[in-house]
């Protein structure tokens, strides 16, 4: 293998039994010897075990010291589990990487970064590095880059490896179309005199909401950020279900004092929230702590929006309030009994509205 040092000399570990220590092992002892002969007999070629001469009660008795195999090829077709047919896939990749990128910096490196990729992945991103390390046109989105096979979402995943395959300290891609974040207006004032109720902001782009919000709502489920009842200075802003996205690069979200998250009472909810603290944003939650898991657990469920069955899951070290932290712990422990999941919209518009008025949860 391209870069690697092979070590063919194992230490067994029989070096410390001597003396009383082996007298008193000696029953553990004799059996494994047996097998170690055996095995030695039939492990064939390219395989050694050393022996050292111990003296037990006055007469010498071999024990297996060291095991000496020849070569990586004899390793694997010792331990089999697949090993062989991996060591021939990392060959055969190894000449690939070598015949496309001849000079590459480090070749080991790369091998070892690409060879979990599935055969259809990997193939891919030998092409795509090809693409970029030669001259192509600049100016381009990642939609547009010419190379069969290869999605925007791909390349997003696999970046950074066909960064590194092609020598190259940035892809130098043109952004693609900017992100959109949806809101509601909820001023009594601004929609009486008229005001718009639906709005969009582009990122990237001149806006100005039409007014400064003193109190923005981050909802998770569309329906209630475009439902969401009238407060006085306040904007709902629809999430995108899976992380922060665009949100907290809107700078007049920054400049609220006011920020407010309201997700689903579940695992995945309280990490969107920590998330968004993640970038900067000192969100406070709504009804996303134990207290109000209880006030609502009459509308638990137990599955995710797919269907799928929840359970437990592992803690994670995520940015939560106390009484956050309380629910996203019980929420993954294995010894939870109660609902794993609390739809957000299934708390009536009219309890949010007044807590979120009151600037409570």
């Amino acid at each position: 293998m391209t870069g690697a040092v092979w070590a063919p000399e194992i230490a067994l570990g029989s070096s410390g039994l001597t003396g009383r220590r082996l007298a008193d092992a000696w029953e553990d002892i004799h059996p494994l010897r047996s097998e170690w002969m055996g095995w030695a007999a039939t492990a064939g070629e390219g395989v050694e075990v050393v022996w050292r001469d111990a003296t037990l009660y006055g007469s010498g008795q071999p024990l297996p010291a060291t095991l000496r195999v020849a070569d990586v090829d004899t390793a694997a077709r010792l331990l089999q589990d697949g090993w062989p047919d991996r060591l021939d896939e990392a060959r055969t990749r190894a000449a690939r990487l070598a015949a496309d990128f001849p000079g590459h910096a480090d070749p080991a490196g790369m091998l070892r970064a690409t060879r979990e990729l599935p055969a259809v992945d990997f193939d891919l991103v030998v092409r795509a590095a090809r693409w970029f390390a030669d001259p192509h046109p600049a100016g381009l989105t990642a939609r547009q880059v010419p190379v069969e096979g290869m999605g925007t979402k791909w390349l997003d995943r696999r970046a950074s490896v066909v960064r590194r395959l092609a020598g190259l300290e940035s892809l130098d891609l043109e952004p693609g179309r900017p992100s959109r974040v949806h809101l509601t207006y909820l001023d009594p004032d601004h929609l009486d005199s008229g005001g718009r109720r639906h709005d969009v902001a582009t990122v990237g782009d001149v806006h100005t909401v039409a007014y400064r919000p003193s109190v923005v709502l981050i909802s998770e489920n569309r329906d209630t950020a475009q439902q969401f009842p009238r407060v006085a200075g306040g904007i709902a802003i629809e999430g995108d279900g899976n992380g922060p996205g665009a949100v907290p690069q809107l700078p007049w979200v920054r400049a609220c004092p006011d920020v407010v998250y309201w997700g689903d009472m579940d695992v995945k909810g309280l990490e969107i929230l920590a998330a968004f603290r993640g970038t900067g944003l000192r969100a406070r939650s709504m009804f996303m702590d134990l207290t109000s898991y209880r006030r609502w657990e009459r509308f638990g469920v137990d599955h995710d929006h797919d269907g799928a069955r929840l359970g437990p899951r592992p803690v994670r070290e995520v940015d939560l309030e106390p009484g956050e932290r309380e629910l996203y712990e019980a929420l993954c422990s294995p010894d939870w009994t109660g609902h794993r999941r609390i739809e957000q919209e299934r708390i009536p518009l009219a309890d949010a509205a007044a807590v979120l008025r009151l600037g409570r949860a």
